[in-house]
């Protein structure tokens, strides 16, 4: 009998729905608050009207950071897997705090988390302060919440204290800052690093070792990447493919494995991530990884956040372009960040342009959106 999708706004998600999916009686998509287009671009992935396919429970829609969002297959196997193997890591069950959108898998599996540690996520809701959430959450009970780094950052400026009351502070969906890291642990929060993507169901890689099950190998491919090699995934978290994609699924999964668009090393099982194989400047003939620049443009006093991209130039080929969000009235001048880059990275990961930003634009999952912040950079 064919399956069907039922495609749930994220404002009107509840844990019984998913719930639903993970007992295999009513497959389910979340589609992204926000403008009408992202929920629209969301269906025309998703296709309601078409029968899904053999073994998925959950369609999660990427955030389409690099390009067009796609509609990954997720059996309820491969997310009680990780969640289940999430909770092993942590230290057991517990009461999990949710502050991501529902439409992202980080969110979701705050609500599947829940589901199998047989507990009620409590929501923070908008404008609500961090402390008021947190005292919602029953006494005497485990505390874990996620969040993306910038969410990290601003509870450690406002609330540090509530951050302190969690057993587990997971954070991904984007690089993470290690002064961040450093300042939040000084601070006695519990920070845990993930990494992983919707294909594997959120996170299967905490502070650098793999979650039980999960296996990873970092291999050699012809894409030219920052350092280290092409890192791929395997284990019971792994995706089937993506939604009425059969060329998508067959260029990113075989074998059993997942082959991200990430490189990394592995050094005794740890596994640090260096950047996108498909992010990679060559400026001058020299590879630059945006994500390093991030890093050091954020080790910067006058720097809150940072995003670089690359933009053709005549004598450069690409020359690197720094927008950031300064951290006072004002942001340094290209000519500091020049230097400060230059003198940690080399010449050639040095902005050769600036852009000021308010803010930095995020897509529905809370990533950063590059293509977004592209588009507000002038030509020059």
């Amino acid at each position: 009998m064919a399956r069907h999708l039922t495609l749930v706004p994220a404002a009107g998600l509840t844990q019984a729905d998913v719930r639903a999916a993970l007992d295999g009686d009513r497959p389910l998509a979340v589609l992204p608050a926000g403008p009408p287009a992202a929920g629209d671009a969301a269906r025309a992935v998703l296709r309601a009207d078409v029968p899904l396919e053999a073994g998925a429970d959950l369609v999660v829609v990427t955030s389409g950071s690099t390009g067009t969002g796609r509609g990954v297959l997720l059996s309820a196997d491969a997310v009680r897997a990780s969640a289940s193997a999430t909770l092993e890591r942590l230290g057991g069950p517990g009461s999990w705090l949710l502050a991501l959108p529902v439409s992202a898998i980080a969110g979701l599996q705050v609500l599947c988390r829940s589901e199998v540690a047989g507990r009620e996520a409590v929501v923070l809701d908008r404008g609500e302060d961090l402390a008021a959430a947190v005292s919602r959450m029953p006494a005497g009970d485990r505390r874990y919440t996620a969040l993306v780094p910038t969410q990290l950052v601003r509870f450690l400026d406002a609330e540090p204290d509530a951050l302190r009351g969690f057993d587990a502070v997971l954070v991904g969906g984007a690089a993470t800052d290690p002064a961040l890291l450093a300042r939040a642990r000084a601070e006695g929060v519990r920070v845990v690093t993930t990494y992983g993507m919707t294909e594997t169901a959120g996170g299967c890689v905490y502070d650098g070792v793999p979650l039980d099950g999960v296996r990873v190998r970092v291999v050699d491919g012809g894409t030219a990447g920052p350092g280290g090699g092409g890192i791929e995934l395997a284990g019971p978290v792994l995706a089937s493919g993506y939604r009425l994609d059969p060329a998508a699924t067959a260029a990113a999964f075989g074998g059993g494995w997942f082959r991200t668009r990430d490189a990394g090393e592995l050094t005794d099982g740890r596994l640090t991530v260096l950047g996108r194989l498909d992010d990679v400047l060559i400026s001058g003939g020299v590879n630059v990884a945006p994500a390093a620049v991030e890093a050091v443009l954020r080790e910067h006093a006058g720097i809150a956040d940072a995003v670089v991209v690359g933009r053709p130039d005549p004598e450069w080929g690409q020359r690197v372009v720094a927008a950031v969000v300064p951290s006072g009235d004002r942001a340094p001048d290209l000519a500091e960040l020049r230097r400060w880059v230059g003198d940690r990275l080399g010449a050639a990961a040095a902005p050769r342009q600036l852009h000021v930003l308010a803010a930095v634009p995020t897509l529905h999952t809370g990533k950063p959106d590059r293509r977004a912040v592209a588009a507000l950079i002038p030509e020059v």
